[in-house]
């Protein structure tokens, strides 16, 4: 099922360790969590906190998850899309499409970066798929790169040996990300990277193992 949020919603996920306590049933504590985040306009934080205070009169009696996330729109200017043939042509045009952007943006800084990224996630797309390849480029806060192919299956890291001449690809892209993940979507999946647009590269790793996100 697919459901179109309006810009500015606020999307609550949680289990019910938030809302149900020993002397209250559900009911009580759904309406208490509508209240606490009734004022949608405030930050996500201030909402969590106020979301994950215990009941009036209540102590907190079991463990609880809250994920919190408000939907936005991008100008056309922000964002920028190529659908691409699955063919030994698409890394080299996919190179060409994104430098130049980031030259329209004001982003040469990180077009050298990104140019690589985007090499090695069309790679992949080319090599794990046989429809046609989308890229996007997405500036808002964070500079996105995103492909998408029809394969089925995620991407899995991994740390290649030096006499190995593949297996570097989703290496590379953590090193030079400050996260990356993958999702699925109907047709296929999308793979994405992050990278900040006013600081130098942070490797995308914490404790030595690059940070990978799956959604």
């Amino acid at each position: 099922m697919e459901l179109e949020l309006p810009e500015g919603s606020l999307l609550a996920l949680y289990i019910d360790g938030l809302i149900e306590t020993r002397d209250d049933d559900i009911d009580v504590g759904m309406r208490c969590l509508g209240t606490a985040l009734a004022q949608p306009s405030r930050s996500l934080e201030d909402l969590c906190a106020r979301a994950t205070e215990p009941f009036p009169g209540q102590a907190s009696s079991d463990d609880f998850t809250l994920l919190l996330a408000r939907t936005l729109s991008l100008s056309p200017a922000q964002v920028a899309s190529w659908t691409l043939p699955n063919d030994r042509t698409a890394v080299g045009n996919a190179r060409h499409m994104a430098a130049r952007r980031l030259t329209e943006w004001g982003l040469e800084d990180l077009r050298d970066r990104t140019q690589l990224i985007v090499s090695e996630l069309v790679t992949n797309a080319v090599r794990h798929s046989t429809g046609p390849i989308g890229l996007r480029l997405i500036q808002h806060q964070v500079l996105t790169c995103e492909v998408f192919d029809t394969g089925a299956n995620s991407p899995h890291l991994r740390h290649a040996r030096a006499i190995d001449e593949n297996g570097r690809g989703l290496f590379l892209v953590a090193q030079l990300s400050r996260r990356w993940g993958a999702r699925s979507e109907s047709g296929g999946k999308v793979v994405w990277a992050e990278q900040d647009l006013d600081s130098a590269p942070s490797h995308g790793h914490a404790s030595g193992t690059p940070r990978a996100r799956k959604e």
